[in-house]
């Protein structure tokens, strides 16, 4: 009996003294990794806002500070093209105009915007045909999620004793309308 109490202490001990700090000091690394993701997120956005355009280089930038926290992500952009259409009072009849306008939203995601960044060819990095234009009014967002397990999640696993899968536990999103065509 007295051995088994003496097991457990140990046990116990441990467990205070070394997994305990361990799952801290990596939720911690999670933490300040959603930090650094959120501050690259609104910087990059922030800097197209006011220019009105993505060139590789800030794309790039933008990469490098989220590989800077030691996770992978996956990065969606969306860019909502503000489009005015005129209103007819019958649309085959374009005589008729009513005074109005109808404001409608042509989307544009990672892959068309990735393609003018990043084309097949050699163009130099500087090259204006490399950059993304948006116009001023339209919409334009980033999404980042972790798509590893970091250090945190596998502790807070083994501990409970589960599995949480891939959930992402590191998220940034953040957007805005486009202020300026500094281009």
């Amino acid at each position: 009996m007295n051995a088994i109490s003496k097991l457990f202490a140990i046990l116990i001990a441990v467990l205070l003294l070394y997994v305990y700090p361990a799952s801290e000091a990596s939720e911690r690394q999670d933490d300040l990794s959603a930090l650094v993701a959120h501050g690259a997120a609104v910087q990059f956005v922030d800097a197209v806002r006011s220019k009105g355009y993505i060139t590789p280089t800030m794309y790039n930038e933008f990469e490098r500070t989220l590989a800077s926290t030691g996770n992978l992500y996956d990065v969606e952009l969306e860019h909502l093209h503000k489009k005015y259409d005129p209103v007819y009072t019958n649309p085959t009849d374009p005589g008729t105009f009513q005074n109005e306008f109808e404001v409608h939203y042509d989307g544009f995601y990672s892959a068309e915007v990735k393609a003018i960044l990043f084309p097949d060819n050699t163009w130099d990095q500087r090259d204006s045909r490399r950059r993304y234009k948006l116009t001023a009014g339209d919409f334009f967002t980033v999404k980042v999620a972790n798509r590893n397990r970091t250090q945190g999640t596998l502790i807070r696993d083994w501990l409970n004793g589960s599995n949480t899968g891939n959930a992402a536990v590191i998220t940034a999103n953040y957007g805005g309308m486009v202020l300026n065509e500094d281009y």
